[in-house]
């Protein structure tokens, strides 16, 4: 017998093939939870490393050209990019949790409306986004301390970026709708096309073209169109998961919808908040110091790509067995989730400490730049041991109905776990600022695992009030974090 993982791949070489009478394959609540975590986690972060992997090349580039203040102004503009995108996410977690708990609960017709009225969520939350951060740009820009001729390139690429942002979020919601219906080689496709268009149009736009950081910008939105249309190729086209628009179901979805966005959004926003605090207090030390930020704002996702791609993946799988009420398959998941995230941090953290010399020869970072970017991967990346407990616990804060922990963790880590670290360690340097942003997680990564594993040991207890029924004779054997991963869905 093929396993799930197999079956749902076998599917998804059968496109134009809709099964709209058809139960939809929950193909999480069966098969080893291990064993989805990787796959979906695996193929996540291919797509995601492919994207961040050019971003880092598109620095690469820049500082070719010669000019201290491109690369500056990348990490300037790096600050407000990272807020829409940490928007496309948030609605993003909102749409994969409602259509993978639909499909858990084997309502097909439905889970396919859901789909379409979350894409028409995102299309229109990210276009009124887009409009008004645009005329906003360049006092944001001043505000995270760009200034003159940086200030001037940070705002002319972000003017060419800002419209695409819903392109962009309407790709990164098909991608989660691949998620949700269990397809991570397509959802990995969507990403990874953007990475290969990127690759191809970059160097192009910035040198044949002579556009500079101007072409980079140009690149980036013809990256997001691609993005888009391979994933209406694979939700649609392939699995027929974007359904017909109900104007009544988007009415009566909206409060349900905004329940797990709303949370989510202002949890994703968390991090570039403090983000950009961590941005406005380095650049007090100066361009050199802000460039060395900017490469190491490109090799956090790059090299711990596998860990963001881990919050958004292990969701669906949380979902679809939280609508299946396979509870012990919830807290199978959680905790493969963490070990995974455990393993691959120690591993990253001691590959950066290796490499550092020759990542800052890479980038031919020189001075402060070079300090900076050695003394992350010497100390600083290990903090991503406790980031990645963090995202793991967000993750099932969102989708198992409790997304307001997840923004109370969030923004504890982003104002309580910065603001003080940052200010002690700004009297140290540049360095010192770096040290208190990865200080600060230690405390809200450890917290939020610990509240995460209580919340879902009451979750058979909240279902049995749910359906009215009265409680067990003996307390279920799901409630220890160490329960097999391969429990049944007795």
């Amino acid at each position: 017998m093929s396993s799930p993982d197999k079956t749902a791949q076998d599917d998804s070489e059968q496109p134009d093939q809709p099964d709209t009478q058809s139960k939809p394959k929950a193909v999480f609540t069966t098969g080893s939870t291990m064993r989805h975590v990787v796959v979906m986690t695996a193929t996540g972060s291919v797509g995601l490393m492919a994207i961040f992997l050019v971003d880092i090349a598109n620095l690469f580039y820049i500082s070719l050209l010669g000019q201290r203040e491109l690369a500056a102004a990348i990490g300037y503009a790096s600050t407000i990019m990272f807020f829409s995108i940490s928007i496309g996410i948030g609605l993003t977690i909102a749409a994969t949790a409602i259509v993978a708990r639909s499909i858990g609960a084997g309502e097909s017709e439905r889970s396919r409306k859901l789909a379409a009225t979350s894409l028409f969520y995102v299309g229109v939350l990210t276009s009124l986004f887009a409009i008004a951060l645009y005329p906003a740009l360049e006092s944001i820009l001043y505000f995270v301390g760009a200034r003159d001729e940086t200030l001037r390139i940070a705002l002319e690429f972000m003017q060419i970026v800002t419209p695409s942002i819903p392109i962009m979020g309407m790709g990164m919601c098909l991608s989660g709708i691949l998620r949700a219906k269990g397809d991570a080689r397509r959802a990995m496709h969507v990403t990874l096309s953007g990475g290969v268009a990127a690759a191809i149009l970059d160097p192009i736009l910035i040198f044949t073209f002579d556009l500079g950081l101007n072409g980079a910008a140009i690149a980036t939105v013809l990256t997001r169109i691609v993005l888009l249309l391979v994933g209406i190729h694979g939700a649609h086209r392939v699995h027929r998961q974007i359904g017909q628009l109900d104007f009544s179901l988007v009415k009566n979805m909206a409060k349900p919808f905004a329940t797990i966005a709303g949370p989510a959004v202002i949890t994703q926003i968390a991090t570039p908040v403090g983000n950009a605090y961590v941005t406005a207090s380095i650049a007090s030390f100066g361009d050199d110091a802000v460039a060395g930020w900017a490469i190491v704002g490109r090799l956090i996702p790059l090299t711990f790509g596998a860990i963001f791609a881990l919050s958004g993946s292990v969701g669906p799988i949380l979902s679809q067995n939280y609508g299946a009420r396979l509870f012990p398959r919830v807290q199978a998941t959680m905790r493969d989730a963490l070990l995974f995230s455990l393993a691959y941090s120690i591993l990253t953290w001691v590959l950066l400490a290796l490499c550092a010399d020759l990542i800052v020869q890479l980038f031919n970072a020189q001075d402060d730049a070079a300090s900076f970017v050695r003394f992350f991967c010497y100390a600083v990346a290990g903090s991503f041991i406790f980031n990645g407990f963090l995202f793991v616990a967000n993750a099932a804060f969102n989708n198992l109905g409790h997304p307001f922990y997840a923004t109370i963790f969030n923004w504890g880590r982003a104002t309580l776990g910065v603001i003080p670290f940052v200010y002690v360690g700004k009297s140290y340097g540049a360095e010192g600022v770096l040290a208190g942003w990865g200080l600060g997680a230690i405390v809200f990564g450890i917290g939020a695992v610990i509240v995460a594993f209580r919340t879902i040991s009451k979750l058979p207890d909240e279902q049995r009030e749910k359906d009215d029924l009265p409680p067990p004779a003996t307390p279920p054997a799901a409630h220890s974090p160490f329960s097999s991963g391969k429990a049944s869905a007795a």
